[in-house]
């Protein structure tokens, strides 16, 4: 089990939540440490953005749970009706991420039996709102979250384990039970750097200091993610339709195999040029014809004149193979473009592999 960063940002919200209660005389400070729990977050812009949100979940909470008081009084009956009413009004605000604390606000101050009720009140709001703060605090001092960093390592992993697939996959040399379990963790995978990316974004969106530096990375990690997944699109293409690969000519097999070889190896490189293991742009030009689609084109045309009935699957699937790793191979090229791009405005960019070793 490994112990995440959140984790210990929780507990570290909690204990500090529960000293501030403790140091201002709070009768209450467990409902401090509650609300910590409730607040903390993965990255500084959403924990900004859950400080808003609970402020307004409390308020609603609290002033239900004064009016009821003081009109209905507070059974255990007139609670639970004061707490479906706070679902409503949170629902309705789209404040769904508060209901939780809205509820705890909610009771913590209805199932009082002391005479001061205002006060008793006003008192357990700021005590919850402390673990609030807590937890805004301890997220942006603490162990500030390097989503940067865990995106670009997922997005190698993943992508040289799937490149490693298309590399057997075109010489029809692997197992393919393996391959579709393997196809499953990478659609994981791809859903893990997508959240990568978001996290990012908002941290971005956030930290204003070199944006325009900042806004060119976000561009190219978007279009990482693209190819990634239109390279698992390629290699999930190449398993589902094996069999009619099998039935190609074999110069129109060698070719699909030399251009999915020549696609990789391109992709492979324009992830080193990124982070600069290989000088951007590359030393010999003359040697940069990654893809031949028109070569990749022209053999499923002769091969569709075969054919007499244009209808046949087989010419559908073989279409779909080629128009695929056509496809990825574009968007490989719009990722080499954009980052030759970046490196040509940052000649002296960190390395994302340096960063994450400091």
């Amino acid at each position: 089990m490994k112990l995440g960063a959140r984790i210990l940002k929780t507990g570290i919200a909690i204990v500090l939540s529960l000293y501030i209660g403790q140091l201002l005389h709070s009768p209450s400070p467990l409902f401090a440490g509650i609300a910590a729990i409730f607040a903390i977050q993965p990255t500084i812009y959403r924990s900004y953005l859950t400080i808003i949100e609970q402020i307004q979940g409390n308020l609603i909470g609290a002033l239900l749970a004064v009016i009821f008081v003081l009109l209905l009084g507070n059974h255990i009956i007139v609670i639970g009706l004061a707490a479906i009413i706070v679902i409503i009004i949170n629902l309705k605000l789209k404040l769904e991420n508060t209901i939780g604390l809205s509820l705890v606000t909610l009771i913590s101050i209805m199932e009082t039996q002391s005479g001061s009720f205002i006060e008793f009140a006003g008192i357990r709001f700021s005590t919850i709102m402390i673990g609030v703060f807590s937890a805004f605090i301890v997220n942006l001092v603490f162990m500030p979250p390097k989503y940067e960093n865990k995106l670009y390592l997922k997005i190698v992993d993943t992508t040289e384990e799937i490149i490693k697939w298309i590399r057997l996959s075109a010489r029809h040399d692997y197992d393919h039970q393996l391959l579709k379990t393997d196809i499953k963790k990478f659609k994981d995978s791809i859903n893990t750097m997508n959240l990568y990316y978001k996290m990012l974004k908002e941290e971005r969106y956030y930290l204003k200091k070199n944006l325009p530096e900042k806004s060119r990375k976000l561009v190219i990690y978007r279009q990482l993610n693209i190819t990634a997944k239109k390279a698992l699109d390629t290699l999930k293409r190449l398993h589902r339709y094996e069999n009619d690969l099998l039935q190609l000519p074999e110069e129109f097999k060698e070719s699909i195999q030399n251009q999915l070889d020549s696609l990789i190896y391109h992709h492979e490189q324009v992830l080193l040029r990124f982070i600069g293991k290989i000088p951007t742009p590359p030393p010999y030009p003359e040697d940069n014809e990654y893809l031949n689609k028109k070569e990749l084109f022209d053999f499923f045309l002769a091969h569709q004149k075969e054919y007499s009935d244009n209808n046949d699957p087989h010419l559908y699937h073989t279409m779909q193979i080629i128009a695929m790793i056509i496809d990825y191979g574009e968007q490989v090229e719009h990722l080499d473009t954009l980052i030759t791009s970046f490196h040509s405005y940052h000649h002296n960019e960190v390395s994302v592999e340096d960063e994450y070793d400091d």
